[in-house]
């Protein structure tokens, strides 16, 4: 069974990693925007009065102001912006506000809010064979924007499909009952399996820069056409492990009462009576139904 550390090494490399893009103050931008198209307004208003020339500087304190304003990036909580200017990855803006960049940035949200992924119920075999249902909820976040926004094409459907391989790959390693006190199995040990699938996932959205937070199984049963015939084996298994406590528990409370009644001298038995009185008490101390006792008018021999 691969590990989540031979997946990782399966898994690209990102060549490209988060780092802080540089930003300016989005209140003095906004001051300046504003003031350069007013002015600009007001000198092409003026024309006639002031002269042909404030005709050019009118245009362009609008244009600068335009321009200015156009640079403004709001940053709203829970979310960041990934700055890229002609092809080439500029940096990532996480603070919340109102902050001004190049106004020929291309400036895309990613979220940074914490999600969930629920995968479908999937109809997988286990490791035995068994057909089985299982399904699973993933807990993730972005902590790399520039992974999330350039190593994938979407980052949200990969996280998606690389949950439901790893449920696949998880659901056939390991059987849904266990045959042994030290073999794993999906219902006994879902404490150890959803660790593993934590690992397991996370080792393969890493690459998108994805950080998963927990992962927990939703489902896990066998396959309708076969969930009558399992049930009456784990039935069988329950009844058998039952009485085999119920005979070690008997065993052991006819051993202490021979030995309480050889220690206390009540009786000297033979061993021809104590096969006899073990025999007798495990009847009744292992049978599914209340003992009928019988009187003995004569000895034990008869």
């Amino acid at each position: 069974m691969p590990t989540p550390e031979d997946i990782r090494r399966e898994m690209p490399t990102p060549t490209i990693a988060e780092s802080k893009a540089r930003r300016g103050s989005g209140a003095a931008a906004l001051a300046a925007g504003v003031i350069g198209c007013v002015l600009g307004i007001v000198l092409l208003a003026l024309t006639a009065v002031v002269g042909v020339w404030a005709v050019g500087v009118g245009v362009a304190l609008l244009l600068v102001g335009l321009a200015v304003l156009l640079g403004l990036t709001p940053v709203a909580p829970g979310e960041a912006r990934v700055v890229q200017l002609f092809g080439r990855y500029l940096g990532t803006i996480r603070e919340s506000g109102l902050c001004w960049v190049n106004p020929f940035a291309r400036r895309r949200r990613v979220s940074t809010r914490v999600r969930n992924h629920e995968t479908a119920s999937l109809k997988v075999n286990d490791a035995d064979g068994s057909p089985i249902e299982i399904a699973a909820v993933v807990v993730w976040q972005v902590e790399d924007t520039a992974r999330a926004a350039y190593a994938v094409d979407d980052f949200v459907e990969f996280v998606g499909i690389q949950t439901e391989t790893a449920v696949r790959h998880i659901a056939t390693s390991y059987p849904y009952d266990g045959h042994g006190d030290e073999e794993l199995s999906l219902r006994q040990n879902a404490e150890d399996i959803t660790a593993r699938l934590s690992a397991e996932i996370s080792a393969r959205v890493e690459t998108a820069g994805v950080r998963v937070i927990e992962s927990r199984l939703t489902r896990l049963a066998y396959a309708p056409e076969i969930a009558q015939a399992m049930l009456r084996r784990q039935q069988a298994g329950a009844i058998v492990s039952a009485r085999k406590r119920i005979v070690e528990a008997a065993v052991g409370m006819v051993d202490d009462a021979l030995k309480q009644l050889e220690r206390d001298q009540v009786v000297d038995l033979d061993e021809e009576r104590k096969a006899t009185m073990v025999s007798n008490l495990l009847v009744v101390l292992c049978g599914d139904r209340d003992a009928q006792p019988v009187v003995n008018s004569g000895s034990l021999y008869q």
